[in-house]
């Protein structure tokens, strides 16, 4: 497997792990009938017809319209829609390609999307995506079945930011351009994952975040290499972005502790946003495996 880029068969052989994946059951609001569980906030309901009011009728799906023309109360009927649009907004811009051990975080959150594209389209879920970089913006409307898939990949796989040269262009301007896009695009009671390491977004891309969680039930996954969350034991390490070569000393204690500081933060920001708007963080190191990741997360007890 490749450890720096993507190819479009490698992300299509993720399909058989997905299909051991249950994502779409993350938390049951209503039972329908069929025993089909409503997992995300706002699927499914969609206006079905009107009936007389009955004792015990909530009250709040009076139709008034009705009840004005017959002069007799009525209620608003609704039924589960079986499918909902899944979102990926999938982050490619220069700081996703970098990795110490495992593979750069850009091809995690690559293989990451694939698994969650399978994981929805084998639950019947319509499937698009928001794929970016600071050099290229890629959009993909929602399309069900594999047909979804497959764009969603295709468009991954051929983005420009894999054979971009690193120059740091404006990547919080890329980051909060692609919100926007992405809050467009969505429509009330989506399903959204946004794979990222959230690095360089803007202060107004965070209230941006809580205002699609108002709308969407929205995972925030976070991507980080080892090396960012924690440097090496003491010593003296020649490390290189592929253009020159640097020593990193960590004997000085004092450069370990701002290297901490820089990181800790920023995964607290994350998980305090995530806290304020109901959205769930899934933290994932470039030296796990994506599918691994997912499973735990969806196994994992909800608070």
């Amino acid at each position: 497997m490749d450890l720096v880029t993507v190819t479009v068969p490698s992300l299509v052989r993720l399909s058989r792990q997905a299909q051991g994946l249950s994502l779409g059951r993350r938390r049951i609001l209503a039972e329908q009938s069929g025993g089909y569980g409503s997992p995300f906030r706002g699927r499914g309901m969609e206006f079905d017809e009107s009936r007389p009011y009955q004792p015990g009728d909530d009250i709040r799906n009076i139709n008034w319209r009705v009840t004005a023309r017959t002069g007799r109360t009525h209620t608003k009927l609704f039924r589960e829609e079986r499918e909902r649009p899944v979102f990926l907004w999938l982050d490619l811009r220069h700081t996703m390609f970098f990795a110490t051990r495992g593979r750069f975080k850009a091809v995690i959150a690559a293989e990451l999307g694939a698994l969650l594209a399978w994981s929805a389209a084998f639950n019947g879920d319509r499937v698009g995506a928001v794929v970016f970089s600071e050099e290229a913006h890629r959009e993909t409307r929602p399309e069900r079945g594999k047909g979804g898939v497959l764009r969603f990949i295709r468009e991954t796989a051929a983005h420009p930011a894999w054979a971009a040269e690193r120059h740091g262009r404006d990547a919080a301007q890329a980051a909060g351009r692609a919100l926007l896009h992405l809050r467009r695009l969505a429509r009330p009671g989506s399903a959204l994952f946004l794979i990222s390491d959230f690095r360089h977004l803007p202060e107004q891309s965070w209230n941006d975040l809580l205002r699609l969680s108002a709308r969407h039930d929205v995972v925030l996954v976070f991507l980080h290499d080892p090396l960012e969350r924690e440097l090496p034991p003491p010593g003296r390490y020649r490390i290189s972005d592929g253009r020159a070569e640097y020593v990193l000393d960590t004997f000085d204690q004092s450069l370990v502790e701002q290297h901490r500081q820089r990181f800790e933060p920023h995964l607290g920001k994350l998980r305090a946003t995530a806290r304020s708007g109901g959205m769930r963080p899934a933290i994932c190191s470039t030296a796990h495996h994506p599918a691994y990741v997912l499973q735990a997360e969806n196994e994992a007890p909800r608070r």
